[in-house]
């Protein structure tokens, strides 16, 4: 039994493939497509890496893959918490609590030996990308963009001497639950509190100019909540480009108040009820399986959401969360995934719970001091 540093392209490949056969017999599992996991950790075409420095090791039992890990130093977290905390991320390990201490242990050294002084996570790699363990809601299948983990992770990563950091909730609001009275009611209110406000649909036409927008309007709404750091122009740029074909202006929005834009919220179509269907490629069959089975997408995720803290706690975000509900019921989009929300964002979980959302799944995320 052993750890090895991934330093060659057969080993990146086995660090991608090892949770396609982890997870093979879990039937609610959403195996992600290859060839992006590829380009998320390919450090020279991820513009998160222009900031940050990354190691994967793979831990070997009996010449097989048992785990892996990544230990990840963010300079931009950093940089913006005035302290120098490292992080794991794409952690993954068989029932085997020694090889899950030694991955533990070998990405706390080498975030160490860069002067790292505390270890969290996890973030795969970056706070736009995939983060927290799964503790709970383990029935349910996870919504694009968002984590499935095993049963036994929280255990096993609290035996390995990590503590509780915080805990992200998905909230689910479906066509059988939603206060559509209360939503109307809301947007009356809110509407007489701000009279300049307007929502208004992303402009696709305009996408770097909309990119922009959400880019100044997300790092001043965040700043202050657990985990932040500035997000760069590049990587948002990068993930708006991404997910461009897969954007609904439906269920993509941005508010203005006398016509200076103040929150967005960007939902998603529930792609994962696609990719369900794949192996994790495209070729040659999974592009034509994505073509049939979109039309049957039923559901969206709230992805990303912010409001500029001068008009926090009047009532925005509920109104861009009625936005996007209101647009899918005419078109049968039976349910609503709003998260991750942090537990500490009271206001917001008081929100969704008003219009009728319920907390489907818990994430965690964790931290321990590096001695």
């Amino acid at each position: 039994m052993g750890v090895a540093f991934v330093s060659t392209p057969e080993e990146l490949k086995q660090f991608i493939e090892f949770p396609y056969r982890h997870y093979a017999d879990d039937p609610v599992w959403v195996p992600p497509l290859k060839m992006q996991q590829k380009e998320l950790l390919d450090t020279s075409k991820n513009p998160f890496f222009k900031d940050a420095v990354m190691a994967m090791f793979l831990a070997y039992d009996s010449g097989e893959v048992a785990g892996r890990i990544a230990a990840i130093h963010n300079h931009a977290y950093n940089r913006h918490n005035n302290e120098n905390a490292g992080f794991f991320g794409f952690f993954e390990c068989n029932q085997n609590q020694f090889v899950a201490n030694l991955l533990f242990r070998v990405a706390r050294d080498w975030l160490k030996i860069r002067g790292c002084t505390r270890l969290l996570g996890p973030m795969n790699p970056g706070l736009l990308d995939e983060i927290g363990i799964q503790i709970d809601g383990f029935e349910h299948r996870p919504a694009i963009m968002m984590p499935h983990s095993k049963r036994w992770y929280d255990e096993m990563i609290q035996n390995a001497g990590l503590k509780k950091e915080i805990d992200l909730f998905a909230y689910k609001v479906t066509s059988e639950n939603v206060r559509v009275d209360r939503m109307d009611r809301a947007f009356e209110i809110v509407k007489k509190r701000t009279p300049g406000l307007k929502i208004r649909k992303v402009n696709l036409k305009a996408f770097d100019e909309e990119v922009k927008i959400i880019h100044r309007i997300f790092n001043k709404a965040w700043a202050k909540n657990w985990g932040f750091y500035e997000v760069s122009q590049d990587v948002l740029t990068h993930l708006a480009k991404e997910l461009k074909m897969i954007i609904d202006t439906d269920f993509a929005h941005v508010a203005e108040v006398d016509g200076e834009p103040v929150g967005f919220s960007i939902a998603l179509p529930d792609y994962n009820m696609v990719f369900d269907k794949m192996d994790g490629t495209l070729f040659p069959t999974g592009f034509l399986k994505l073509l049939w089975h979109r039309r049957k997408i039923n559901a969206i995720r709230t992805a990303l959401m912010g409001v500029v803290p001068e008009y926090q706690g009047r009532g925005i975000d509920a109104l861009l969360t009625r936005e996007a509900i209101v647009n899918g019921l005419p078109r049968n989009f039976t349910s609503a995934e709003v998260g991750w929300l942090l537990e500490t964002n009271t206001g917001i979980l008081r929100v969704v719970e008003r219009l009728g959302g319920y907390k489907e799944k818990t994430y965690r995320l964790y931290g321990q001091p590096i001695d």
